[in-house]
């Protein structure tokens, strides 16, 4: 059976295509320009509002090449200033606080009867992952075995390369003198006589680009709620010319997203396609039209960024929008301040680092509802209420800066595994430290500008 790509948007037309073998060598682009669609077009007053939303920078090589260009990350990843960047960080920055160290110190083993008993590890794991948006992001490095990420606010960290990180899928580059390349972050990604990786990604403003494909944008819809912003379908497909790919009746067949009015879910492990001209499709076969899907990003300007999971997800209906917010529209970040409330009546006010983790503005509070994770910004954030299963309260209480409010589940960074509080009060020596379950509630103070923007900004 022949493979089928159906693409274009007043006429749809079958194509048979092969399937090049992906490397991470320098090669031509086989991105084209996105075909505009009544459901996918972005009707913008100027090229500079379809471009403002795409990555752009320039990377330096460590043979001291310089390729400045659009960029997008795995080649086929992440692609525009909204997109997270992934890792994980080589040490914990507050570890060396006298009221962490003291947790964090293996108690000693004791002999008896010439047996060696040991008397447990540390209390708590200071281990985490690092998220940022490439918007909150100035520079990228490597740095020996270390992958450096320098935030726009200046503060640093160093992630682990031998852990999952971004910065090891390379990284595409459309480069106005040299074309298109794909350039490694690490030689042996590199087929010779090219060997030569990544030494620095550094973050420009978004030039003008001419031609470029349009980004995903929609309504997903869930039994409990709806989500509207610009999308990443199965964690990866955010742009027209990204494909779908399934099995229809006559065989495989890969769909265009700039074909598709909308998706819907059929059952556990199919879809049903619209396309612009109204006909439908029923896909599956594959883990992206079906329960293998790795669930759908939404950035939903009410929380930020949300997955809708496979099981949550019922429909979503695409529509216009442009390329998103420019790089110039995620201002420099700043430290996280409020004040933690403990069950015991005790107020302490001042800088804030939660969960031993996150202590700015633009770092996220991390947890599920109903089959749907949420990422937001804790700039948006006005206060927290943990919630205690003991007094038959088991969801946690997150307000946000518009007045809404929501009931999470206490997992992820609202669980049991909380790792508790730092707070640096004005005029003390060292910093209070709060167990996560002494804690009644977080108040959080007004932030200065931030992206997406908060009541009154």
């Amino acid at each position: 059976m022949t493979r089928t790509t159906i693409s274009g948007a007043a006429i749809v037309t079958v194509l048979v295509v092969v399937l090049a073998q992906k490397n991470r060598a320098v090669e031509p682009n086989v991105e084209a320009p996105a075909v505009a669609s009544p459901a996918a077009a972005a009707p913008t007053a100027s090229t500079e509002a379809v471009d403002r939303g795409f990555l752009y920078g320039r990377v330096t090589t460590d043979d001291g090449g310089a390729y400045v260009g659009r960029l997008r990350f795995g080649r086929d990843e992440e692609a525009f200033w909204g997109d997270y960047f992934n890792g994980f960080k080589d040490e914990n920055p507050w570890a060396a606080q006298p009221p962490i160290a003291e947790l964090t110190q293996k108690r000693r083993a004791f002999t008896i009867f010439g047996f060696e008993i040991p008397l447990g590890e540390p209390q708590i794991d200071l281990g985490r992952p690092f998220m940022a948006r490439f918007g909150d992001i100035a520079r990228i490095e490597a740095r020996g075995r270390d992958v450096r990420v320098t935030l726009k606010s200046g503060t640093v960290f160093d992630l682990d390369w031998n852990a999952a990180n971004d910065f090891d899928d390379g990284v595409r580059v459309w480069d106005e003198g040299r074309g298109v390349v794909d350039l490694a972050s690490w030689a042996g990604g590199i087929p010779p006589p090219s060997r030569v990786r990544i030494r620095t990604i550094e973050f420009l403003p978004t030039a003008r680009l001419g031609a470029v494909p349009v980004r995903l944008h929609g309504t997903v819809r869930t039994r409990h709620g709806n989500f509207t912003g610009f999308v990443q379908w199965d964690r990866q497909a955010c742009v027209a010319t990204d494909e779908l790919d399934g099995r229809a009746a006559e065989g495989p067949l890969s769909l265009h997203f700039d074909t598709i009015s909308s998706i819907a879910r059929g059952s556990s492990d199919s879809s049903l396609v619209t396309l612009v001209d109204g006909r439908e499709i029923v896909l599956s076969g594959t883990r992206e039209v079906g329960k293998g899907n790795r669930g759908i990003y939404v950035d939903d300007a009410r929380y930020g960024r949300v997955l809708v999971s496979w099981g949550a997800f019922e429909r979503i209906d695409f529509s216009a929008a442009g390329s998103g917010p420019a790089y110039a529209d995620f201002p420099r970040g700043h430290a996280l301040t409020g004040s933690v409330t403990t069950r015991a009546g005790r107020r302490l006010a001042g800088r804030l680092v939660y969960d031993l983790d996150e202590s700015e503005i633009t770092e996220t509070l991390d947890a599920p509802s109903r089959g749907v994770d949420y990422t937001i910004p804790f700039g948006m954030i006005a206060s927290i209420v943990p919630g205690r299963e003991e007094h038959g309260d088991g969801r946690a209480r997150v307000t946000l800066r518009g007045g809404e409010e929501l009931q999470l589940d206490r997992a992820g960074d609202l669980g049991e595994r909380h790792a508790g509080m730092l707070i640096f009060v004005d005029g003390h020596e060292r910093p209070e430290y709060v167990k996560w379950t002494d804690i009644a509630q977080v108040d959080f103070n007004p932030p200065p500008l931030m992206y997406p923007p908060v009541r009154g900004q």
